[in-house]
């Protein structure tokens, strides 16, 4: 059974689109088998596979509203062992419709129990708020991964983020953990990028990923191309730091894999 790893950050601008793309084609490299899924309107994560999707195909926006299954809006990508479920910017309107639905909070959960068997992992890129579409992903997930800059106000919001994590744990999903804290535009130059990275571990400790990202102009240009980092620039400084974060998962992963073949 692969495991959920939602992705988010309220806070925009962070990394979540960037660590989404790139961890996926990292993981895909490593052999594992991977989904991800484009929870954002931005449709960034779409794009930046090189993906041009219209309203009319299904993705996102059909999975949360029951009117096509995740099997049949998985589409295959450019990267290696990487499956997506695209989005659009038709998916904003997923926040009314949700609204007075039953259940609201458990659509992207109910239908991904389907594909779930197939993958090692699937990720899910969620938009920056707290909305119900980021709510569906934490309610789906066992994990959630938070990417944090390395700049001031780095740890701004991340207080509210954690306080829904409690949250969704108590009443939705009380399985959700926190996979890790990723400190991301990492700039070994800026004074100010070390005092965040030492807050931020005295702080979280083990929480907080080895494996830092660091700012690097490979990243900006790869989506621009429609690849990802591996893709685009395999020996960039960029491409070896996914390569290092998908280690890092599988390896804290394996106890939970034990874990699940253990209750089978």
């Amino acid at each position: 059974m692969g495991k959920i790893i939602a992705i988010a950050n309220q806070k925009g601008g962070v990394g979540k689109t960037t660590t989404a793309v790139n961890l996926a084609a990292a993981l895909g490299v490593l052999e594992k088998k991977i989904l991800l899924i484009d929870a954002d309107p931005q449709a960034n994560a779409t794009s930046g596979l090189g993906i041009n999707f219209d309203s009319k195909k299904n993705g996102t926006y059909q999975l949360l509203n029951n009117s096509a299954s995740a099997s049949e809006s998985i589409i295959k990508t450019k990267s290696i062992n990487v499956d997506l479920i695209p989005s659009h910017i038709d998916l904003v309107a997923s926040e009314i419709e949700l609204v007075d639905k039953d259940d609201r909070e458990y659509m992207l959960k109910k239908n991904l129990k389907d594909v779930q068997g197939i993958y090692d992992f699937i990720l899910i890129d969620c938009a920056p708020s707290l909305g119900l579409i980021t709510l569906n992903a934490l309610v789906a997930a066992q994990a959630v991964m938070i990417p944090i800059q390395c700049e001031y106000f780095a740890l701004e919001g991340l207080g509210k983020l954690l306080n829904t994590i409690k949250s969704v744990q108590k009443i939705h999903n009380k399985e959700l953990d926190i996979e890790g804290l990723l400190l991301t535009m990492y700039d070994i130059r800026l004074r100010l990028s070390n005092q965040v990275v030492e807050e931020v571990k005295k702080h979280f400790g083990k929480m907080v990923f080895k494996t830092i990202i660091q700012r690097n102009i490979k990243l900006s240009e790869a989506p621009s191309f429609g690849e990802d980092i591996i893709k685009y620039d395999v020996s960039s400084r960029g491409a070896k730091s996914y390569l290092s974060l998908g280690n890092e998962i599988i390896k804290r992963n394996k106890q939970w894999e034990n874990q699940i073949e253990s209750k089978l």
